[in-house]
């Protein structure tokens, strides 16, 4: 069988891109939100696409979301109630739900399409979504995290780029309202970008949640389908830090480990000067 000629390409900034082969188109929509579109490619298996932007993959998902969810959830000793803000093909959900502890996760998704599409074509991603400790909300992320102060042990806010509906979700003022939301010891991660190609982004944010949070770190793992393969996320806590943890809860893995834990926040030097380390 041939070859088919047909590429998929991400435009991720105005100097780079990246280019994968499509078998086949399996889904298009143009939702309230955004362009919804779910490719087979060759080399990764499906992709999911909003707005032009690979969000997932089939091959190389687990890395994205084991690391935005472990991290932080190792860091906090006992996490009981989770909010994860965006993530609507429900990978980082399906995470959280690994740790014993956690008798409450909440997903704030604001596009509902999104979160179908996944169960339909994602579902191995999605999985988590039918667990009955899951509650999905179907709202903007920002708003439920105004209206819910003092509830969850542990916010991680799993963002599309920050451009559309996902703007806010970059501002210091939205992460006030995580602190807020936070009990007296909770703690935050987002994923904020490439130290390759977006440090202003990632320099913005780290003081945005340093200035806000007691503790800030900035950590590293590396997806490559996401722009220069190399992908930051940044942890704001009242009270933990996460090179103090010595053990792991949740060895259902194929990324994350203890040792991939602090080998994340060991930064190279370039990305210290980022955040002024």
């Amino acid at each position: 069988m041939a070859q088919s000629n047909l590429w998929f390409t991400e435009l991720q900034n105005e100097n780079l891109s990246i280019g994968l082969r499509i078998e086949k188109t399996i889904h298009s929509e143009r939702t309230e939100f955004q362009q919804l579109d779910v490719y087979q490619t060759a080399q990764y298996g499906k992709l999911l696409v909003l707005d032009g932007c690979v969000m997932t993959t089939d091959k190389d998902e687990f890395v994205y979301h084991e690391m935005l969810a472990h991290v932080p959830l190792h860091t906090h000793p006992n996490p009981k109630s989770v909010l994860v803000v965006g993530g609507g093909d429900g990978g980082i959900i399906r995470e959280v739900i690994k740790h014993p502890s956690v008798e409450r996760a909440v997903l704030a998704e604001i596009d509902g399409r999104v979160i179908e599409a996944s169960k339909t074509y994602f579902p191995q991603i999605a999985a988590g979504l039918s667990d009955p400790r899951v509650d999905v909300q179907v709202v903007d992320g920002i708003r439920y995290v105004e209206e819910h102060p003092g509830e969850f042990d542990v916010i991680l806010i799993d963002s599309t780029d920050p451009v559309g509906p996902a703007v806010g979700l970059f501002s210091k003022s939205f992460y006030e309202s995580v602190h807020t939301a936070l009990k007296p010891d909770g703690l935050m991660a987002a994923q904020t970008e490439s130290p390759f190609v977006n440090q202003e982004l990632i320099r913005r944010v780290y003081g945005d949640v340093a200035r806000t949070f007691p503790i800030a770190k900035l950590y590293v793992a590396f997806v490559p389908t996401y722009p220069t393969g190399m992908w930051s996320f940044t942890m704001g806590s009242k009270v933990h830090r996460p090179e103090d943890v010595k053990a792991v809860r949740v060895e259902d893995t194929k990324y994350y480990n203890l040792g991939i834990h602090h080998a994340a926040l060991a930064l190279p030097n370039f990305v210290k000067e980022l955040v002024g380390e």
